[in-house]
Order: C-alpha cells, then sequence, then structure tokens
C-alpha cells in the first residue's frame, strides 16, 4: 500500500491542493456548454465535461513537471514540487498523468465520434504547452488555446458543429488567459531569466502592465459582442460589469509589480471568471 507520504506527494503533483487551475479552465468550458446549450446543457454532456477538466488539468499538472523537473529546483515558488524533491519518480509522474488522461478519454468516448476525433488536438495541446516555454515569445497564449479547446469540443457535443461564436469566444479566453498568466509570470520573472524559461513579463518587459490591461479589455469586449449577438439580458450585463470592475482591482494589484501582489492578482482571476459564467447562466435562465 502507498504511504500517507506517498498519497500527499501525488495529491501536490496534480496540484489539487491548487484548485485555481481547475476553475480557470472550468470557467471557459462553461461558457461552451451555456452557450452551445442554450443555458440547458444536457446532463450527461455537462459531467463529462466538468470531471473531464479536473482529471485533463491535474494530468497537465504532472506533464508540466516531468517537463520541468530540471528547471523547478531552481525557482523559489517551485522548489519544493515532488518531482523537484525526489518525492515521485518521473516514471510515477508518467504514470498518474497517463492515468488520468485515459480516464478523461473514457468519459470523452461516451460522446460519439466527433467529440473523440476534437479530443485528439485537445491532448496534443495539453501534452506540448510545458515545451513551449523554452522557444515561444509568449507561451501563455498557447496554454489559452489549450485551455479553451473545450469550447469547440462543448458545440460539437451538443450541436455537433463548430460556429464561429465558438472560435470568438475561444479567442476571448486566449486574450484572458495572457492577461492572468502574464500576471502569474511576473512573480517568477527573475528566475526564469536564470534558468531559460521564456515567458509574456520577459517578452512584453516595461510594458507588461499595459500587455495585461489589453488583453483583458480585448476579452471584455468580445464578451460584450457575444451578449449583444445573443441577445443576453441584464443579469449577463451585470456580470460583466461586475467583471469590469474586478479587472480594474487587477491594475491596482499589479501596477506596482510586486511578487506578492501579481500573486494576488492572479488567484482572483477565478472571480471574473465566476461573475461572467454566473451572468451567463443567469441571463439563460432568467429569459
Amino acid at each position: 500500500m502507498l504511504s500517507l507520504a506517498k498519497w500527499n506527494a501525488y495529491y501536490r503533483l496534480t496540484r489539487l491542493d491548487k484548485p485555481i487551475g481547475i476553475w480557470l479552465l472550468m470557467w471557459p468550458t462553461l461558457w461552451g456548454l451555456l452557450i452551445a446549450g442554450l443555458g440547458k446543457p444536457d446532463l450527461h454532456v455537462m459531467l463529462v465535461f466538468v470531471l473531464g477538466t479536473v482529471l485533463m488539468r491535474s494530468a497537465g499538472c504532472a506533464l508540466n513537471d516531468i517537463a520541468d523537473r530540471h528547471w523547478d529546483g531552481a525557482v523559489a515558488r517551485t522548489r519544493l514540487r515532488p518531482l523537484a524533491t525526489g518525492e515521485i519518480s518521473v516514471k510515477e509522474a508518467y504514470l498518474v498523468a497517463m492515468g488520468l488522461a485515459l480516464l478523461a478519454f473514457m468519459l470523452v468516448c461516451t460522446l460519439g465520434w466527433q467529440v473523440v476525433a476534437w479530443s485528439v488536438p485537445a491532448l496534443f495541446l495539453a501534452v506540448s504547452y510545458p515545451y513551449t516555454k523554452r522557444f515561444l515569445a509568449i507561451p501563455q497564449a498557447y496554454l489559452g488555446v489549450a485551455f479553451g479547446f473545450g469550447i469547440p469540443m462543448t458545440f460539437v457535443a451538443l450541436q455537433g458543429q463548430v460556429p464561429a461564436l465558438a472560435w470568438w469566444l475561444l479567442l476571448a479566453n486566449v486574450s484572458w488567459s495572457v492577461a492572468y498568466d502574464t500576471a502569474y509570470a511576473m512573480v517568477d520573472r527573475a528566475d526564469d531569466l536564470k534558468v531559460g524559461i521564456r515567458s509574456s513579463a520577459i517578452t512584453f518587459g516595461r510594458w507588461d502592465v499595459l500587455a495585461i490591461m489589453a488583453c483583458f479589455v480585448i476579452m471584455l469586449a468580445i464578451m460584450a459582442r457575444l451578449g449583444v449577438a445573443l441577445g443576453l439580458g441584464w443579469p449577463f450585463w451585470s456580470g460583466w460589469g461586475l467583471a469590469v470592475l474586478l479587472i480594474l482591482r487587477q491594475y491596482q494589484l499589479i501596477r506596482t509589480r510586486h511578487p506578492g501582489l501579481c500573486f494576488k492578482a492572479f488567484l482572483e482571476n477565478v472571480w471574473i471568471g465566476a461573475a461572467l459564467t454566473v451572468g451567463l447562466a443567469l441571463a439563460f435562465w432568467l429569459s
């Protein structure tokens, strides 16, 4: 039997002790489910995507730590991760990642061959993202595609097609991901420069705060355009307005570039996603 210490190491490897990543992946998936399902997505489809989100985020964390195992020990924020400390072997981490991905795939198989086909590029994005930090100037944009790829999949599952609206929704998520993950990267900028990992915080340089706010504006503009196109009522606009206020708070947190405040800003993005999701859901349910 596995010891309690080993279970704890697996728990931290899959980042279940830090569920913000699950929420940041869940919110755009729920946007897709709500819009594709006109506010009432099929329960089975919804359960598959919700459980799949948890499983794939956990698998992605394990894969990320495998890719970064030679660097994590040199970065203050990541030096105590299980692979960096030797609590878990690379083989064990691979087995965890593959096991979780297999469970997610089994769930997807219940939704038909079209969704299964779309799950292949989704898996590729999840597996390849950790390595983009070696060569892409803004790997956060790639993360946004990976985190948002559940959006077109929800439309395939519920409508059998991927309309233009779904791609706009994905673009909104990419913009949002670049915004919040740049704030996250600002925490590690000094360490990343030392070990040679690339990030949007490094690429944007002294324009980092402006770039983050510009990405937020793009996300808000796309969501507003979709709200108009869908004829959504006051609940959506209330959620959208709350998101604006939360984004203004983001500026107050990141403008000094203090690592602790930048990390706090990153964490608070969960509430931006929540405001938009709840507003979207209520707009459908109360119409």
